[in-house]
């Protein structure tokens, strides 16, 4: 019994060195995140979606929130949109009202501005976005995280709104530095686990 305990410690160490390595030595987080991000096309379109992220205190956008916020502005400057839609809730602390004060504080006209504050998962992301937009003409053009896209994609186009995909770089930023690493690698595993939990219920 002893011995196989042992066994199975030292095993159990091992394969936990070969992740430490993996993590913090390969290009393994910044490989999978890219995966999950896929195509990265020129920012052209009508209909600029952002997807609402973290949130910290009432009103206060978290770290997810302001990097989308950030980005969105870059892509808005760059492109020729008429509208940006920013999608996410929870209704009594919405990611999506907080994000648009920033993008109007950033240059964005109010007026281009719409929220959609009720959604709490991409999947009632893009529920609710179909709704809104489904009926709406020109390319809609989705900003999000780069380990967000796969699913985020998949999920509009299977609630009937197809879109041009624009990820930014979220994880492999986050890869770059030896101290992000183990953090996005986390990220990335909670998010393929969604992944694979939105292809069982069939939402993408």
């Amino acid at each position: 019994m002893l011995k196989k305990a042992s066994t199975v410690a030292v095993g159990a160490l091992a394969a936990l060195g070969l992740l430490v390595v993996l993590v913090s030595a390969t290009p393994l987080v910044t490989w999978w995140a890219t995966r999950l991000a896929g195509p990265w096309y020129q920012p052209r379109g009508e209909v600029l979606i952002v997807l609402g992220g973290s949130m910290l205190d009432r009103g206060m956008i978290g770290q997810t929130s302001y990097w989308r916020s950030v980005y969105a502005v870059r892509v808005y400057r760059e492109g020729e949109f008429r509208r940006v839609v920013v999608s996410g809730g929870p209704p009594d602390n919405p990611a999506s009202e907080a994000m648009k004060r920033f993008l109007v504080c950033e240059g964005i006209p109010a007026a281009r501005v719409d929220t959609e504050a009720q959604s709490v998962s991409t999947r009632e992301n893009a529920l609710a976005l179909h709704r809104m937009l489904g009926g709406v003409a020109g390319r809609k053009v989705l900003l999000t995280s780069d380990y967000h896209m796969y699913r985020a994609s998949r999920a509009l186009a299977k609630a009937g709104l197809p879109v041009i995909t624009v990820p930014f770089p979220d994880a492999i930023k986050q890869a770059a530095r030896w101290t992000g690493r183990w953090s996005a690698f986390l990220e990335l595993c909670v998010e393929t686990g969604k992944i694979a939990y939105y292809y069982a219920r069939g939402w993408i």
